[in-house]
């Protein structure tokens, strides 16, 4: 493997969790995923997004950190490839969403001080689908505090995503996932695992499912 350490991102409901699931099981890998039910906040914010929107951003933040902290320090002996479903950077992308302006400005001296410590993956796989594929994907998994997110909110946090990829140069492999069926059909994972042979200069490469 050219990579060792590869992050999935992607908007809620992209797909992030079952391609990291096959990823691992393909390579052998190790794998970090985020822990969504242990945050208390969540489905309070759901109801109410003023006024758990920090509380929220403070849990996933503490709790990515730990996670990645000690998974990806922690050498491995019979797994040389990591995979993560999340971006440490997602803290922030999320919190500039969800925030109002002076709230995020102190979280981002926090996340500032905590990224510094952070590895970067050799690799970014960044998940792209349309907001009515996002919903579909949401309705079939079925989480009770998902149901009723406005496509308006989908929206803002794809341009997040999009626009601090362009903006940073990452590595990424830029997939259009609107057809994807990781599960049923191996063309579609073919198309990661090939890509994930190639050499990549930085910025965003960008497939398409067949």
């Amino acid at each position: 493997m050219k990579h060792h350490f590869i992050t999935i991102e992607g908007n809620i409901g992209a797909g992030k969790t079952t391609l990291a699931h096959l990823l691992a099981r393909h390579f052998n890998a190790r794998l970090i995923l985020e822990q969504f039910a242990d945050n208390p906040f969540l489905p309070k914010f759901y109801e109410n997004p003023a006024q758990y929107a920090f509380p929220l951003e403070l849990f996933f933040m503490a709790e990515r950190y730990k996670q990645l902290k000690e998974l990806v320090h922690t050498g491995d002996l019979f797994q040389s490839v990591t995979i993560s479903d999340y971006l440490f950077t997602k803290c922030l992308l999320f919190a500039k969403v969800n925030l109002p302006d002076q709230e995020f400005l102190l979280y981002q001296k926090l996340f500032d001080i905590i990224h510094s410590q952070m590895v970067k993956p050799d690799i970014l796989i960044y998940l792209h689908a349309p907001v009515s594929k996002l919903q579909s994907n949401i309705r079939k998994r079925n989480r009770s505090y998902e149901q009723a997110i406005p496509d308006e909110y989908l929206f803002n946090i794809q341009e997040t995503y999009t626009h601090y990829i362009r903006q940073h140069n990452i590595k990424t492999i830029f997939v259009d996932v609107s057809n994807a069926d990781f599960l049923s059909n191996d063309a579609h994972l073919k198309v990661i695992l090939d890509a994930l042979e190639k050499d990549f200069d930085e910025g965003q490469h960008y497939f398409t499912l067949p």
